[in-house]
């Protein structure tokens, strides 16, 4: 059976289990090879664009200042949020998309799922240690990397190791990542939305959160055409879903803290015990649709996410074919693994440049 973290005195090991989680995360080949993954915009448009490396940042930076408000651990929430995105293919979500459309194609019913390949790659595509594969972290932070949003009634989660229940919601700090990866990505998807002239203000101020925050900016004595409005509009935005959040979540947070041991899980059918106030949650709703319509389906970002498609499907169906083309280390894991899981967990692995390089390098184009 897997280990979750063995366990050292402290002439061993002076961290505590979630601080050495956090190393080993930041540490691993994975998370450096975030830095050139997709998170919106391809990362090789411009320096400026966030990445899957800076927006796990982000998500950390956000979850840490409301596990402190809320009196969590904060190193447990830090390495679920540096962790959770671990698993992302390049090219965004497009690209775990269609690998999950070619793994079911091909018969693999559990396809292609980014939480899991997360929990696979810390878990078993990592190789730090010779007993044993993975990076040998605590039980509560793959949890958290597993349960990264409600629900939990998921495929991939059936049969895997009882202790991972799906009747119970994951720890608090599970919780605050979830949010915080929310806060995160609809603030600097529109930072960069806006500064790369994909959407404009007077887009977002159709919509009722944004109306809000346009008059806090404004009350700082910054208008719409100064060059700083962008700036206060992401940090005011990022500011009130912060505030909202952690004073929605006192009561329950301070509740469950009190009657159970940290990282203590509940029952999935007791409501969520922390969250957005209804009326913040309604507007967070309607902006992301808005942001849906006029940010992420535009021409630019819809053809760059098809050539991206384009790419996956090339390579996967070049290395189903001819499995030679794959390599050396690969070729070993085939004994081990479906030949198609194999590939996937290889594509999934490449940074954006270097699945490009590889698709022309097979088919001698560029895309």
């Amino acid at each position: 059976m897997q280990p979750y973290q063995r366990f050292y005195t402290f002439r061993e090991d002076f961290r505590d289990p979630f601080a050495r989680d956090r190393d080993r995360v930041l540490h691993c080949s994975s998370f450096r090879r975030l830095e050139y993954k997709t998170q919106v915009f391809l990362n090789h448009e411009g320096d400026y664009f966030r990445t899957r490396l800076t927006h796990s940042l982000e998500v950390s930076q956000i979850a840490r200042t409301l596990s402190r408000m809320l009196e969590l651990n904060e190193t447990l929430s830090e390495v679920i949020a540096l962790s959770h995105d671990l698993g992302h293919t390049p090219f965004g979500h497009v690209g775990g998309d269609e690998l999950d459309r070619l793994l079911k194609e091909d018969g693999r019913v559990l396809g292609f799922e980014h939480n899991f390949q997360s929990f696979r790659v810390l878990t078993k595509l990592e190789k730090r240690y010779r007993e044993f594969d993975g990076l040998n972290l605590t039980f509560a932070t793959l949890e958290g990397v597993l349960k990264h949003s409600y629900p939990y009634q998921k495929l991939f989660l059936e049969g895997l190791d009882a202790r991972f229940a799906l009747d119970r919601h994951p720890s608090l700090e599970a919780m605050v990542v979830d949010h915080a990866d929310e806060i995160a990505y609809t603030s600097h998807d529109i930072d960069d939305g806006i500064k790369y002239g994909l959407i404009r203000f007077d887009d977002l101020m159709e919509d009722e959160l944004c109306k809000d925050i346009d008059i806090l900016v404004v009350e700082e004595g910054v208008n719409r055409d100064d060059a700083l409005y962008r700036h206060r509009f992401v940090a005011g935005l990022i500011k009130v879903l912060v505030e909202d959040f952690i004073n929605n979540s006192k009561e329950g947070a301070s509740h469950y803290r009190s009657k159970m041991p940290i990282c203590a899980t509940l029952d999935a059918k007791t409501a969520l015990p922390m969250g957005f106030s209804v009326e913040r949650a309604t507007q967070l709703k309607r902006l992301k649709k808005l942001l849906l319509k006029k940010l992420y389906r535009h021409e630019k970002i819809v053809r760059k996410m098809h050539a991206g498609k384009q790419c996956i499907k090339g390579l996967y169906m070049a290395f189903r074919e001819d499995e030679n083309l794959l390599p050396p280390h690969q070729k070993t894991l085939l004994h081990l693994r479906t030949k198609e899981r194999v590939i996937a967990d290889y594509i999934a692995d490449m940074t954006d440049r270097y699945a490009l390089k590889t698709y022309h390098e097979l088919y001698g184009l560029t895309i």
